[in-house]
């Protein structure tokens, strides 16, 4: 059994030494246990310091491709190197890399596919009120889109068996943490939480750059996640909110009518035929957007079986150079 910790970088030479000195080199149920630094376009010098540091594997974008991409690219890598579970962390050393076997555990007792770390977000004292507050918010968006019950969906501490790694497909270019949640949710794997402890920030977050940029990205992340994965539920509810008050002003005008004071309440069929029009263009909407959605869930499932034939054959091209 191999172990592969990835770690996606981006500028981080100044901190990612402190999170390289504290990740483990064994774990117990595994054989072995490597380390890979995902370089994301890096303008510092981070790929010398994960060499100085002993990484054993490096991966490289020519430019910087944002959060979510390096995350993808470290799970392509890890696979190809033969990982039976991966373990994703940040470099500023936030997570507690000792909490890594609990990490781990459910993993190798075939309990679940994908592990989450819940942080103690309520006792962190570097978050904001507001950003407490947020992170509650984006986990409860999670929980009712993907059926789970993950209390700190946007942590980035994480453990994926081979099988989740497989299956994991991000279209969100910001961030991977809610999307791939979801995923996991829909494609009814097994999915749990456990609890890990963080050490102190050692630098600001790369992905709040201030509050009103962290609350737009937010915004259009979780209409972009209801839109993906629940596109029925998300245009059939918007659907109700033209059907509801139509409903309402054309029992006005009927009202209205059966008491011979029909003439001057006009405008009520007017609206009532705007609104409903509208209500029946969204459902419309809402059916189509459910029909593309299970195509989008057959091409991911050929894409994952491409995947796994493509590892198989490099796993087969590996044992057959072992043995000559």
């Amino acid at each position: 059994m191999k172990l592969i910790i990835q770690i996606p970088c981006y500028n981080e030479s100044e901190t990612l030494h402190l999170a390289l000195a504290a990740l483990p080199r064994q774990v117990e149920g595994f054989d072995s246990v490597e380390w890979l630094v995902i370089d994301d376009g890096s303008m510092d010098n981070t790929v010398d310091v994960a060499r100085q540091c002993g990484v054993d594997h490096i991966v490289s974008h020519t430019i910087n491709m944002g959060l979510a991409k390096a995350f993808m690219t470290g799970l392509d890598a890890c696979l190809k190197m033969g990982a039976d579970v991966i373990v994703n962390t940040d470099a500023d050393n936030q997570y507690d890399a000792a909490c890594i076997p609990d990490l781990v555990a459910p993993i190798l007792e075939r309990r679940a596919d994908l592990v989450i770390g819940a942080r103690p977000v309520g006792e962190i004292e570097d978050f904001s009120p507001l950003k407490k507050k947020l992170q509650k918010l984006g986990s409860w968006v999670v929980r009712k889109a993907s059926r789970t019950d993950i209390p700190d969906a946007p942590s980035g501490f994480r453990a994926l068996s081979r099988e989740a790694a497989l299956r994991t497909n991000v279209f969100n270019n910001y961030t991977y943490t809610l999307e791939t949640i979801i995923q996991a949710g829909q494609r009814k794997m097994a999915i749990c939480s456990v609890p890990v402890r963080v050490n102190g920030f050692l630098r600001p977050s790369r992905l709040m750059k201030s509050t009103l940029s962290y609350i737009k990205r937010s915004i259009i992340t979780i209409f972009r996640i209801f839109m993906l994965y629940r596109p029925a539920f998300f245009l059939g509810t918007l659907s109700l909110l033209f059907f509801v008050p139509g409903f309402a002003f054309g029992v006005r005008f009927l009202y209205f009518l059966a008491i011979g004071e029909g003439d001057g309440h006009v405008q009520s069929v007017v609206l009532t035929s705007l609104l409903i029009m509208l209500g029946v263009i969204v459902a419309a909407i809402a059916v189509i957007s459910d029909l593309l959605a299970v195509n989008r869930m057959q091409l991911e499932e050929v894409q994952y079986l491409l995947r796994k034939a493509d590892i198989q054959k490099i796993e087969e091209t590996r044992a057959f150079v072992k043995d000559e």
